[in-house]
């Protein structure tokens, strides 16, 4: 049994789910401590929590990174800003905290979801370090056929990725539901679908006649009246339980019953996280993505899931019924292009692979000087 050390960021839900599909497979052969700051640790909490008895498995609440938010609206230089000032404060302290305990505990591998303190701790203490993640994709990725606005964006994001993991002297897997070719230099990062966990994966799809949509709490209440006067029943989460809007029905958020809607639903609506998206593709469901207007990380999921076929999208603030309503009487088309993904996409026997392969690398050493003692 090994120990693995495991940090995730904090922000939306994409990160923690990764993570905790791994983490189920995982935990019955190996011991995890699990670093999680906010969103992320309120999420494995239900999971993970001193309540819960689950073994071999710790949850530990660290500080993280937030999104902010002015008006409704991403704020992007308020969150560099925050970031900034997060690198400077607290940044430093958690990684002697880390360190220290590495250095008690003695992790076998520290794996990190785009968390920058782990990594740091992990290379001072001398600890083998992973990263699966999803912000790779925006370091190794050959991105050239998407706009250059976004292009651009990719590479000025590409450097807090090296800031975060240092030297290229880790292994990398990059979690997405596209995989373009990598550019030269990174044939060491592996490309591998999104960590679908087992229900997910054993669910039936079904194609029914209602749309499902998933929405963040600052979501503008235009986007709400647009999804009423669509034509359809609308099943929306993500705002909590409220009056009903029209055909539109609000569900508080029950995992399982989103992934039986996201089954049997005719098409999803939703902002363009890539695990929500990915889960969509592998269930053959549409898409048509609203991502914030500066969030180019989801502009660019959008922009993939458009040129695999799979659907359409703009952004959160420009949605409007004009566009919904093309989306819409396109759903055939759509439907060719994620019948041939459905069913595929599946990472995490590929990630869990990697995961294996590093622990067994990292007890080479110790079984060799065995048998020379013997």
């Amino acid at each position: 049994m090994a120990k693995i050390f495991y940090s995730m960021a904090g922000e939306g839900r994409g990160h923690a789910v990764r993570v905790r599909t791994l983490v189920e497979h995982l935990r019955h052969d190996h011991e995890l401590v699990l670093f999680a700051p906010d969103e992320a640790y309120d999420f494995l909490v239900k999971s993970y929590g001193d309540g819960q008895s689950v073994d071999n498995v710790r949850l530990v609440r660290i500080p993280g990174i937030k999104f902010h938010y002015t008006g409704g609206k991403l704020d992007l230089f308020k969150s560099i800003g925050y970031g900034l000032s997060y690198a400077r404060r607290e940044l430093p302290q958690l990684v002697d905290a880390l360190h220290r305990r590495i250095e008690a505990e003695q992790p076998d591998l520290c794996i990190s979801d785009f968390e920058p303190s782990l990594p740091r701790a992990a290379r001072k203490a001398g600890v083998p370090l992973m990263s699966i993640d999803h912000q790779h994709v925006l370091l190794a990725y050959d991105l050239r056929s998407l706009p250059l606005m976004l292009r651009r964006y990719a590479w000025w994001m590409s450097w807090s990725i090296r800031c975060y993991y240092g030297r290229g002297d880790y292994e990398a897997v990059a979690s997405s539901f596209y995989s373009p070719p990598l550019k030269p230099g990174f044939g060491h990062v592996s490309q591998v679908g999104p960590m679908l966990r087992e229900d997910l994966v054993a669910t039936v799809p079904q194609q029914g006649n209602f749309l499902l949509s998933y929405l963040r709490a600052n979501t503008p209440p235009r986007v709400l009246e647009t999804l009423s006067g669509s034509g359809w029943d609308v099943r929306v989460y993500g705002l909590g339980e409220r009056p009903q809007q029209g055909r539109v029905t609000f569900h508080a958020i029950n995992e399982q019953r989103f992934v039986n809607d996201l089954a049997s639903c005719a098409a999803l609506v939703s902002a363009a996280g890539n695990q929500l998206l990915g889960e969509s593709l592998f269930l053959g469901k549409p898409v048509f993505a609203i991502p914030e207007e500066m969030h180019h990380e989801q502009q660019i999921n959008a922009c993939f899931l458009k040129q695999m076929g799979a659907g359409d999208w703009t952004t959160l603030e420009t949605l409007s019924s004009v566009h919904l309503s093309k989306f819409l009487s396109r759903l055939d088309d759509y439907r060719a292009s994620t019948a041939a993904l459905c069913g595929r996409l599946n990472g995490t026997p590929d990630a869990l692979g990697a995961i294996r392969n590093a622990i067994a690398r990292r007890s080479r050493p110790s079984a060799v000087l065995e048998s020379a003692r013997i």
